[in-house]
């Protein structure tokens, strides 16, 4: 397979580029449609009519279509070349309009507030409105909790140099790093993400050597990351005291639309799990013929699960797997591949990670990783397929019912790669071949009980120092250890702590606690996934309806409504839970 299928056509959106002369003219036109949104707003009062609400709705919407489309364009252009100059300068360009845009929606969230509320309810009884009250009184119900639209307003001009600004340094000093590696006898220069990569490599020595380096690499930029990530929170700590939020986790929550009851369930079944986790750790470690795994180790592959998948393959296979469940996912997907909207190419110069982006004018997706030929990689590619069907599934939906949240999000991406890891322990030609991928799968666990518990430990403990000032690139390595050692019930012979300057969701300033919403996805797909199993094809339907009802209510009455069941208890999540752990114990057998 040539290199150029294994990269995405983004001239399908606007031809060039970040030199895109369309791409300009789209730019120009969201600043007018801005502009126009801001004078039709300001003629409006709380006495304003239903056709008057309905006409600001529609253009609202509308607006947000056009910067959508244009912010997940630039988002690919800098993450494919972070030395893209021209496409960091468009990000600038996209802020100040972000900006700008989102003054003139704090001034509609104020309108929204002083329609009585008698004459609110009375209006989303029309039948244009109706299907879009949950965003609505949604967006209400938030507003009247934030400060005066005069200083939200100040807020969102402040973000662009402030708080947005500080993730953009973050990316900027990141896409310059790089490592030396010594490669089938060749010293060669690796970015951070074909560096971490190279974790998931058979060879146990080169893991070690990589690591080393690649820990290295982060403490030299240490004191710069600790600056920017204090700086972050200190703007979100103090966004949240002026509010009157006391709690950090109010807003997260409130993004993702469910409960803290639901979150504390949730992380009561992981810890109920972890002791099964820990036994498969230290069968892994004999396994591998260590005294104890690192977690250098932890994606260390076992059996024939190290073999290389080429490209060509893992796009055939995930296609395959997902035919067996819905054909119309399948066909989906291979339109997606067949169109070049997957960005897979292992080389330089590329951001660390993956993510699947939404284009919504165009009602596109684009996938973005960079493709090892591992089995890992393979997950990861069913996992953002299964993010871009989730995208296909609402495209002609009101932009308003597209918007999801982060931890359903999560859901269907995992149920695409649960769909293909399965298939490929079925389809395994051998024990060994079987025992590999099994163990991959098991590490999919790993990470979502322990490793993404740590991260969730270690920003709540880290935003709770921060009220009490400044936290040093010292402190915030203890703090990580300690969150590691926790989450991972001190089962590991080496952490890793210059983590919270290696992960990039800490420097996220469009998702708050970029964390507990992959456990909740992974394990809420896992119920879903579930019942697939047992209704075979039958599902497909519901579970296309499921997805279609995601950014119309909360998790908890989606989970009500689609599967029976109340995510406030702790039996749907130990249910999940025991399906991962029962993976362990067909591991532990397998290998007696």
């Amino acid at each position: 397979m040539t290199n150029e299928a294994q990269r995405w056509d983004l001239d399908g959106i606007f031809p060039g580029g970040s030199s895109s002369p369309q791409l300009q003219e789209e730019l120009a036109l969201v600043r007018a449609k801005t502009e126009t949104l801001k004078d039709q707003v300001a003629a409006l009062d709380a006495d304003l009519s239903l056709e008057e609400l309905k006409s600001l709705v529609d253009n609202m919407a509308d607006v947000q279509v056009y910067l959508g489309e244009c912010r997940a364009f630039v988002g690919c252009l800098t993450a494919q070349d972070v030395h893209d100059k021209k496409a960091n300068l468009l990000q600038g360009d996209l802020g100040q309009i972000a900006a700008s845009l989102a003054g003139v929606l704090t001034a509609i969230d104020q309108i929204f507030v002083s329609i009585p509320e008698e004459t609110w309810q009375a209006f989303l009884e029309d039948e244009e409105l109706k299907g879009l009250s949950f965003p609505l009184n949604e967006r209400r119900a938030v507003a009247q909790t934030k400060m005066s639209p005069e200083l939200e307003t100040l807020v969102t001009d402040l973000e662009v140099d402030g708080y947005h600004a500080w993730s953009q340094l973050y990316y900027t000093i990141v896409g310059d790093m790089s490592i030396e590696v010594e490669l089938d006898g060749e010293n060669k220069t690796l970015s951070m993400g074909q560096a971490a990569n190279l974790l998931s490599n058979p060879d146990p020595n080169l893991r070690q050597d990589v690591f080393q380096k690649y820990e290295k690499a982060w403490a030299e930029k240490a004191e710069l990351f600790a600056s920017t990530l204090n700086h972050l929170a200190g703007f979100r700590i103090n966004l949240y005291k002026n509010r009157g939020w006391d709690d950090v986790l109010a807003e997260p929550l409130q993004r993702n639309r469910m409960e803290r009851a639901t979150l504390d369930a949730m992380w009561g079944a992981v810890e109920g799990g972890k002791s099964h986790l820990v036994k498969f750790l230290k069968r892994k470690a004999e396994l591998l013929e260590l005294d104890q795994v690192a977690w250098y180790d932890l994606n260390a592959p076992l059996g024939d699960a190290g073999r290389e998948i080429p490209f060509a393959e893992a796009q055939d296979f995930v296609v395959g797997q997902f035919r067996k469940f819905s054909p119309e996912m399948a066909d989906f997907t291979q339109r997606a591949l067949d169109l070049r909207w997957v960005e897979a190419e292992n080389r330089g110069g590329k951001r660390p990670g993956a993510f699947c982006t939404s284009l919504p004018k165009s009602k596109e997706s684009r996938v973005f990783m960079t493709y090892s030929g591992t089995i890992d990689s393979l997950g990861t590619l069913a996992h953002e397929l299964g993010h871009a069907y989730h995208g296909y599934v609402l495209k002609d939906m009101p932009l308003f019912l597209r918007r999801y949240a982060m931890n359903v999000a999560e859901t269907a991406s995992t149920f695409g790669e649960l769909l293909v890891v399965d298939g490929a322990i079925g389809a395994a030609q051998s024990p060994q071949e079987k025992l590999g991928i099994l163990e991959d799968k098991i590490g999919r666990s790993v990470a979502f009980f322990m490793d993404i518990h740590s991260r969730f430990l270690f920003e709540t403990r880290f935003h709770e120092a921060r009220k009490q000032g400044l936290v040093s690139s010292d402190q915030l390595n203890q703090l990580m250890l300690e969150a590691q050692r926790e989450a991972f019930l001190d089962s590991l012979k080496e952490y890793h702590p210059h983590f919270w300057a290696s992960k990039l969701h800490f420097y996220s300033t469009g998702v708050p606690f970029y964390n507990f919403p992959y456990t909740f996805g992974y394990l809420f797909s896992a119920g879903v996934y579930a019942r697939a199993k047992a209704e075979g094809q039958s599902f497909a339907g519901d579970y296309a309806n499921l997805l279609l009802d995601t950014a119309r209510m909360s998790v908890e009455d989606l989970a009500r409504k689609h599967l029976g069941v109340d995510l406030t208890k702790p039996d749907f999540w130990e249910a999940a839970v025991k399906l991962a752990t029962d993976d362990v114990e067909e591991f532990l057998e397998l290998t007696k």
